[in-house]
């Protein structure tokens, strides 16, 4: 039976409650647990530009993406990935709040790319624009703000139609943003603060990697990876650990818990402290955790209790359509040492205070995920559809509240809005309820589980332009259910700034690899050049004329917000720059798109 036929299967059985299952998709893999988990390195910088207006220093990295081999059966050939800096996961950025950061990322691959940097407010021509790719032989500066409460943040491929393989083959890997305000709480840190990368993946006999570039539903994997190594193990001592789960998969979500290998069957508790937007009001003690592709939960576990035993991570069966195999319900294990060690860390009873928007009670638009004549479409609209796949319009710095559909068909879908944090407001159907994780904190992408609805609010701020938001099902997404948004710009604001609305702004498009632009001189220029027009540094004061325009001007101020305007500075605002064609062609962007 072909792949694709079993997972059109799948999805039909699982709407009836019958579970179909598999042993192997891949060849055999019989070596769980006997290999060490593996810490990404830390992303060293490479040099530091003073600001040309503030003074402040400017992190300055640089990225290549090209290809390594990983072997991942011992008794078979090694599997061609492609990563950042030749590693799968890429480098962990290690990032200090209010130090902004530039990251050329050099494309010597085979494939174009396009970085998104997940969980940032970055501008609109640095957020990863999926027709905004880099070539082969060329190479794109991303300027990040790092302005944010402190969070796990990812970066990860978003190339238009190839996205899945892009991602699925490697490019993905952590961004942690660090805080003072969350460094004080002592929070288990340094060797005891992991990531833990989650992802599954399918394997040809000769070892290599499947490719997921003709599929059109799913590809769940039959084989789970940690941090890129197939069911590790791992030593910790009997002291609290604070984890960082990603689920870096293109289409398999999990259900995690712990299970002590002396009480088989029994979850332990664990506590929840941060999701997609960083840190919770307060911990919430749990037993289990969804955790769908892209989204973030850190967790801290105390194996205090578990001295000399190990323990297992596991994910449950029967998660939607998700095709179980043979050993997709294990993850990795916990090797516990037998000796007490000094733990000076906390876990506090309170974290921070959340940011909520204000509640409103009428929703501001509707969007239908479902699949339809073959496709994946949101409202019936596809990417590729240039003239309607801008389907809101928020204005600056207004609240809006949307509600999120799933069309059925046993489907599910993980929903990410670029550019805002947003608070879940309910859910209906399905699991029929926020999770406690997800009401505690903020977030920037949730799970629409089979046939729910979730409603969401979200300040579509700090800036204006066009960003996306999209199925982060990477098949889903590459098969077009994916659609644009604009934050519209308020021509009576009134507020000196540059404006960075088109994410095809020629100025800061990918350029050719050539030598000259890779000296100490030409490198320094380019970052100041691009920080004079100061996109990031006045986010505080940008925030309080937003709240004050809106204070004032409350529900009348929506009909002020212009369609076009000028910036008394400089403008990004190219209406008809021409996109990249992807597999399908894309034609040029109309004006209609920033408006």
């Amino acid at each position: 039976m072909a792949f694709s036929t079993l997972i059109r299967l799948t999805a039909a059985l699982s709407v009836l409650g019958t579970t179909l299952a598999k042993d192997w998709e891949s060849p055999e893999y019989k070596w769980l647990y006997q290999y060490p988990l593996p810490i990404p390195q830390t992303k060293a910088l490479n040099r530091t530009i003073p600001h040309p207006v503030t003074g402040k220093d400017i992190n300055y990295y640089e990225v290549e993406i090209k290809e390594l081999k990983q072997q991942v059966y011992p008794d078979r050939g090694p599997a061609t990935l492609v990563g950042y800096d030749g590693l799968a996961p890429g480098p962990t950025f290690q990032m200090q709040r209010g130090t902004e950061a530039v990251v050329r990322f050099i494309n010597k691959s085979k494939n174009p790319n396009s970085v998104h940097l997940h969980g940032s407010y970055s501008r609109a021509p640095f957020d990863g624009w999926a027709e905004d790719v880099t070539k082969p032989g060329e190479y794109k500066d991303y300027y990040y703000p790092n302005g944010q409460n402190a969070r796990t943040l990812w970066y990860h491929d978003h190339a238009i139609d190839i996205t899945a393989v892009n991602a699925y083959y490697g490019q993905a890997g952590v961004y942690v943003l660090h805080d003072g305000e969350e460094s004080a709480l002592n929070l288990p840190s340094g060797n005891y603060d992991v990531p833990l990368v989650l992802s599954s993946k399918q394997y040809n006999n000769d070892g290599s990697l499947f490719s997921p570039a003709s599929e059109t539903t799913s590809l769940y994997g039959d084989v789970i990876h940690v941090n890129g190594q197939p069911w590790p193990y791992f030593k910790v001592e009997p002291r609290k650990y604070r984890f960082r789960f990603l689920d870096a998969s293109i289409s398999r979500t999990f259900q995690l818990y712990f299970e002590s290998d002396k009480k088989l069957g029994e979850k332990q508790d664990f506590n929840v402290i941060a999701s997609d937007a960083g840190l919770l009001s307060a911990p919430q003690k749990v037993k289990d955790l969804y955790i769908s592709m892209a989204e973030r939960y850190e967790v801290v576990m105390d194996f205090s209790k578990f001295k000399g035993e190990n323990v297992t991570l596991r994910n449950s069966r029967k998660i939607a359509a998700d095709i179980d195999y043979l050993h997709t319900d294990k993850v990795m294990k916990f090797v516990v040492g037998k000796d007490s060690v000094e733990d000076n860390s906390v876990l506090p009873s309170s974290l921070r205070s959340i940011p909520y928007p204000q509640d409103r009670t009428t929703i501001d638009h509707e969007f239908l995920f479902e699949r339809k004549n073959g496709g994946w479409r949101i409202n019936g609209v596809s990417f590729a559809d240039t003239a309607n796949r801008v389907l809101a319009k928020p204005p600056r710095g207004k609240v809006e509240t949307w509600k999120l559909v799933n069309g059925g068909g046993g489907w599910s879908h993980p929903i990410h809005i670029h550019l805002v944090d947003f608070k879940v407001v309910s859910r209906k159907n399905g699991r029929n309820a926020v999770m406690p994780y997800e009401a505690a904190g903020l977030k920037d992408v949730v799970w629409l589980g089979p046939n729910e609805e979730v409603v969401v609010e979200a300040n579509y701020a700090p800036w204006d332009g066009l960003y996306m938001f999209h199925c982060h099902n990477l098949i889903h997404e590459d098969h077009e259910m994916m659609a644009a948004f604009n934050v519209t710009f308020l021509a009576d604001l009134g507020y000196n700034e540059t404006h960075y609305l088109d994410p095809m702004d020629p100025e800061y498009r990918a350029k050719a690899i050539k030598p000259e632009a890779f000296t100490d001189d030409a490198i320094r220029k380019r970052i100041q050049f691009m920080a004079s027009f100061q996109p990031y540094n006045k986010v505080d004061e940008t925030e309080a004329v937003l709240d004050a325009y809106w204070a004032t001007k409350g529900s009348r101020a929506v009909a002020a917000a212009a369609t076009t305007g000028s910036s008394p500075t400089k403008t990004t605002t190219t209406a008809a720059a021409t996109t990249t064609p992807g597999k399908r062609g894309r034609g040029r962007r109309g004006r209609s798109e920033l408006q």
